[in-house]
């Protein structure tokens, strides 16, 4: 596939003069354009959602006359607020699949976006402490397999060899049964993917238009006609919703009840350490997960606090509880330092699996119910939103993530099945 084509580009020799030029200012990767009076398409939620979909459907679908506003600035939500998890180690083939497409999808990313996305497949190692949890697993592994997703039960010597500072000895107050190891698995660097999107979208005709909130909706015998911004009207053919944790609000602004509850999740990091640990550690028993940053930094992450909430702060008792179940693992790790911590609103459903759909007011679609896994979503859900929106109907990944299914009773209760939340 061809290279998007850039207005700007730059030999070694070039960029070496830059760097040294203290009067160099570097181009904007993507325009400040005032709004249009109309469009084709309005996607409201400039994160790495909103940005994919916009650029799908420039690439894929020849649809430019596309505007993507937020009311604050690109990237600055959820999309900047996770732990930059990948992963499709999901138990139904519907989750199984889409998530798997986007992890495909990831794999060559940086080459799509011309803009390096930082992806590392340094795979996910889930442990395993009780005899139920070790037969959970295998029976996960085994849909995994059977779903063409690369993942492997694991004994507690290879656990060793990959973990060599966890504590897994018969002593330990939680001993280590054994585990499974998702080998395609791995990060991204999440502002690099935004700002990615955005540039690649920009640079096909698509207008973003930051600090431009949504206020309401134009409505017309019913249908979306337009959004109400801070900038003035905007009217729009389609218009398209994907802002996470905001959901419900924005959804009721068209007198749409979603199914959709919001809760903050808090992560934090550590200060920079030498390289300790190669892959992301997951432990349901402690409730918590890890990875280390290119940077040396520990990228930790739990439970979403109980209560719902739109603060993006997060409580202490949560950290107290998360990193102390990261100690019970990694004991020697006492003494290393929390640097930041920060909240992002995430947007559950019943049965913790997303929403793909047309709302029930015309001219209205949305993309909600991510959870705790927006991020590793984008490239596959760009895609499937931008399908949505140029075709009025969802594609083939997506059809069992319809506004519906809950008064059908067609759940996909991957909280239950895979013990852990999108």
């Amino acid at each position: 596939m061809a290279k998007i084509p850039f207005p700007v580009r730059f030999s070694a020799a070039q960029l070496l003069r830059a760097g040294l030029n203290r009067s160099w200012r570097w181009p904007q990767l993507w325009r400040t354009p005032q709004p249009k009076r109309a469009y084709q398409v309005v996607i409201i939620g400039a994160g790495g959602h909103g940005l994919a979909a916009a650029f799908y459907l420039a690439r894929d679908w020849g649809i430019r006359d596309v505007a993507v506003v937020e009311r604050g600035w690109l990237g600055g939500g959820n999309v900047a607020r996770n732990t930059t998890v990948v992963r499709s180690n999901y138990y139904y083939p519907a989750s199984a699949g889409f998530y798997q497409r986007s992890v495909n999808l990831f794999e060559g990313l940086s080459d799509t976006l011309n803009f390096n996305v930082m992806f590392s497949q340094r795979g996910i190692l889930s442990l395993a402490y009780s005899p139920h949890e070790l037969n959970a697993m295998a029976r996960q592994v085994n849909a995994l397999q059977l779903n063409g997703i690369k993942a492997q039960m694991v004994d507690r010597a290879e656990i060793q060899r990959r973990l060599p500072l966890a504590d897994l000895s018969p002593q330990a107050r939680h001993p280590c049964l054994g585990g499974y190891f998702h080998a395609s698995g791995g990060t991204a660097r999440h502002d690099a993917v935004a700002w990615g999107y955005a540039r690649a979208a920009d640079a096909l005709g698509v207008d973003i238009l930051q600090g431009c909130e949504v206020q309401g909706f134009e409505m017309r015998q019913g249908k979306v006609v337009g959004v109400r911004t801070a900038a003035g009207t905007i009217g729009a053919h389609r218009t398209a919703m994907a802002v996470a944790g905001s959901s419900s609000l924005v959804a009721a602004m068209a007198g749409v009840a979603l199914p959709v509850v919001s809760h903050t999740l808090q992560a934090f990091v550590s200060e920079p350490l030498k390289p300790v640990l190669d892959t992301i550690v997951m432990s349901g028993l402690h409730h918590t997960y890890a990875s280390q940053s290119d940077k040396g930094e520990l990228v930790i992450g739990g439970d979403s606090d109980p209560y719902t909430s739109y603060t993006q702060r997060g409580s202490f008792s949560l950290i107290e509880r998360t990193t102390v179940g990261l100690l019970e693992l990694f004991p020697s790790l006492s003494r290393v330092r929390l640097m930041r911590q920060w909240g992002g609103t995430v947007d559950l459903t019943p049965d913790r699996s997303p929403i793909i759909d047309r709302t029930p007011v015309e001219g209205l679609y949305v993309s909600t119910g991510w959870g705790t896994g927006g991020f590793k979503a984008i490239p596959s859900r760009g895609p499937a939103l931008a399908h949505l929106l140029a075709c009025d109907r969802p594609d083939e990944h997506s059809t069992a993530f319809s506004f519906d299914r809950f008064a059908r009773s067609a759940l996909i209760d991957e909280g239950a099945a895979s013990g852990v939340a999108h």
